[in-house]
């Protein structure tokens, strides 16, 4: 009988395995709504502002469209974002009034849409002393997408604030700029600010390697 050991190197050696991608198990841990399941008493999820955190009040609504023109319909989105003074809120506690990092996903009904409650930013400084305009960072995870991508949210009606951005400004084309701008909204009174994300394609949205 032959020994496993013996055989020559080239024969034992395991073919690459295939890469998994994000979905659809991180909904079942991170989304148990979308996902169908019991929410847990403490959740990070897609209110990131109660009704008396300080600054302006908003939600934030959206799409993820693949590149045949089509919703992602099982998209989970991570949320980072300063407070209405600029400062980023590193410890999470659901009992405080606001906190800086949120999670939403894309649902499978209806538009497919992922929205957050939240606060419009501040400016925030840079190390460098350069001042971005207010914006929030997401982390866009799927099924298809082997690395998660990361993309910002800017405001459309922070014109003076994002021609000074100095991230903005790195982006060249002002066309591909236009990508992540969220648009203007009032619906029955309350601001809101729509932002569909492309993830290839005609009008694809910029992505940063962080």
């Amino acid at each position: 009988m032959r020994q496993p050991n013996s055989q020559p190197c080239s024969e034992l050696m395991l073919r690459e395995t295939a890469s998994q991608t994000a979905g659809p198990y991180v909904h079942i841990g991170l989304a148990l709504d979308v996902a169908g399941l019991p929410e847990r008493d403490e959740e990070i999820w897609s209110r990131m502002a109660k009704p008396e955190a300080e600054g302006e009040h908003i939600e934030v609504i959206g799409t993820v469209i693949d590149g045949n023109g089509d919703p992602v319909r099982d998209a989970l989105l991570e949320a980072w974002q300063a407070d209405a003074s600029g400062w980023y809120q590193p410890a999470f506690d659901l009992q405080k009034a606001f906190n800086s990092f949120g999670r939403t996903a894309t649902t499978a009904e209806g538009n497919s849409e992922w929205s957050l409650t939240t606060i419009k930013p501040g400016s925030v400084a840079r190390g460098d002393g350069k001042v971005m305009a207010p914006h929030i960072n997401l982390a866009i995870f799927a099924r298809g997408i082997n690395i998660h991508l990361q993309t910002r949210l800017y405001f459309e009606d922070e014109v003076e604030a994002n021609a000074a951005c100095p991230v903005l400004g790195a982006i060249e084309s002002p066309t591909r700029r236009q990508t992540l701008i969220a648009k203007r909204e009032e619906v029955d009174g309350k601001v809101r600010y729509r932002f569909d994300i492309r993830l290839q394609g005609e009008g694809e949205t910029v992505f940063f390697d962080f």
